[in-house]
């Protein structure tokens, strides 16, 4: 391998990525206003849900019930009449719209249990879902409460007293950002390389690159480092000013730790790239071809959900894919603080995979040249 070649070919690489405006929009979006717009919305607990409120009975039990609903849960509840609640329902106004029935508190002091119609919009599927648990938590707590003439909260056997680690407030915000930062840059080093690779094979130009003193190792290589390195000099500036400076959270692990390890794992996914690549004759049999590789990866790698819950087959046949490893890698360094002497396996089985994909995908990429 002469570096000189390597180096000139990746040049060309790059300067042909800034040739191409869509694949630079994709890049910035794909780092910055992909992953805010995301950890943003991440959360399915109750935020602001909004709730309007039927009452038909004036009472104090009913005026009870509307004062508990309370930010950051729910909105303040807006009071409206019976025909404006199915108005607003279809309109999408509010998400939930509770009526309280005339003679409510009456009937509450008759023991006759009375019934309080709760219209939700299932549409908004997180929140309904949630919500409706929410409101009738707060309603039975709020009716018990006003017929005991008191307010007391029961006394259980057994406290449960709960400390939560890296994460105090349980904050979805900080998951949802660090996973689609983990999600952006598997997706995004193998389309750049695939897309790389079948773009010199439209333009033609493959057979340029054959009739000058430059090996397909070369060629590879110089794919592999050029693409590898927008990706990751993308990955530390969303995570300096995306994750860290707009969305507050913490990183609590080695910077460097992190990238010399997203590094290693590059090395892999770019190396999936030009197989995938190779594999595929068009760019649409490309994308094909990727959506069949990148959903599985993406589900099965504990990066949306736990591995523990995963049949042990499933968790048995990941361990073969790269970003499994790196996922636990990056949530230990990045929440938990984690050093080397506790990430090195995945490191190691990193490299390996790497070293397997690289050797598999040199050969498929020599077997396209000819």
């Amino acid at each position: 391998m002469r570096p000189a070649n390597v180096l000139q070919l990746g040049i060309k690489e790059l300067r042909s990525l800034a040739q191409d405006p869509l694949m630079l929009a994709l890049i910035v979006y794909a780092f910055s206003l992909a992953i805010y717009t995301a950890a943003r919305a991440m959360p399915e607990t109750l935020n602001m849900a909004t709730i309007a409120v039927v009452d038909e009975d004036w009472s104090p039990a009913s005026s009870r019930i509307i004062t508990a609903f309370n930010p950051p849960y729910f909105s303040i509840p807006k009071l409206i009449t019976q025909p404006e609640m199915d108005r607003r329902m279809d309109a999408g106004v509010d998400t939930f719209a509770l009526d309280i029935p005339p003679n409510f508190q009456r009937d509450l002091l008759a023991r006759k249990s009375p019934a309080i119609q709760l219209n939700v919009d299932a549409t908004r599927v997180s929140q309904a879902f949630t919500g409706a648990g929410y409101i009738q938590s707060i309603v039975t707590s709020e009716v018990s409460e006003f017929l005991k003439r008191y307010r007391s909260a029961a006394s259980p056997p057994v406290n449960l007293t709960l400390r939560a680690r890296f994460n105090q407030e349980l904050k979805q915000t900080w998951f949802g950002a660090i996973s689609n930062l983990m999600s952006n840059i598997t997706m995004l080093s193998i389309v750049l390389t695939g897309a790389a690779l079948i773009r010199e094979r439209e333009h033609g130009t493959v057979e340029h690159l054959l009739v000058m003193p430059v090996t397909p190792f070369e060629i590879m290589i110089s794919k592999i480092w050029s693409m590898g390195l927008v990706v990751l000099a993308a990955s530390a500036l969303s995570l300096m000013f995306v994750i860290h400076g707009l969305l507050a959270v913490p990183i609590e692990g080695s910077w460097l730790l992190f990238l010399a390890g997203t590094t290693l794992y590059l090395f892999a996914t770019t190396s999936l790239g030009i197989f995938l690549a190779t594999q595929a004759g068009t760019m649409p049999q490309f994308g094909l071809l990727l959506m069949l590789v990148l959903l599985p990866l993406q589900v099965l790698s504990g990066t949306l959900t736990p591995r523990e819950s995963m049949p042990e087959l499933i968790r048995d046949i990941m361990l073969a894919a790269p970003n499994t490893h790196f996922v636990t890698m990056a949530q230990a360094i990045l929440f938990r603080g984690a050093g080397l002497d506790v990430v090195w396996p995945q490191f190691a089985a990193l490299f390996a995979i790497g070293a397997i994909l690289f050797v598999f995908s040199l050969r498929r990429f020599r077997a396209f040249l000819k």
